[in-house]
């Protein structure tokens, strides 16, 4: 008898999981570039839990076990900023990734009043691009990551969440 994945909110005991899962989701992303300075892999363990307390988080479970984590938040501009999204390798393909985006995009426009929704992904992040694609996010420029990653941002207006939940 198999168990099903469910998502969730997080909560502040979540906090040391999702660290551990970050870390090593995002090894592949790291080697992608050649830099191991990346934003959630240099993340402290406090700065996760300040997210939980303070952003939207939702995790994915497996039992007891944090398999795929998200975090959104409001910027000034009134968008959506999603990022962080991972999903445990051996889980990887099953839909957890577009099943947590689209809970983050739910609690960010309906609890938070987000209109748009923003993300970056690494300009060589091809599996994450077909992914955001896929739900229904567009590219609308480029930027570079704090780390010095090339990045491009893609969005998605609260219109096309509803189209594509």
């Amino acid at each position: 008898m198999g168990m099903s994945v469910t998502i969730s909110a997080a909560a502040e005991q979540d906090a040391e999981q999702i660290f551990r899962l970050q870390y090593l989701c995002f090894q592949g992303e790291a080697a992608l570039y050649g830099n191991y300075r990346i934003d959630p892999l240099v993340q402290t363990l406090d700065s996760v839990r300040e997210e939980v307390t303070a952003d939207c988080v939702y995790v994915a479970r497996l039992g007891d076990e944090i398999v795929g984590s998200v975090h959104g938040r409001i910027t000034e501009d009134g968008a959506a900023a999603i990022g962080k999204l991972c999903v445990h390798p051996r889980l990887q393909g099953h839909g957890i990734g577009a099943r947590l985006l689209r809970s983050a995009e739910a609690a960010l426009a309906g609890e938070r009043g987000a209109r748009t929704f923003r993300l970056h992904a690494g300009h060589r992040s091809e599996s994450n691009l077909r992914l955001y694609s896929k739900v229904g996010y567009q590219r609308v420029g480029t930027s570079q990551g704090a780390d010095g990653v090339p990045m491009i941002v893609l969005e998605k207006n609260t219109e096309a969440y509803a189209t594509t939940a």
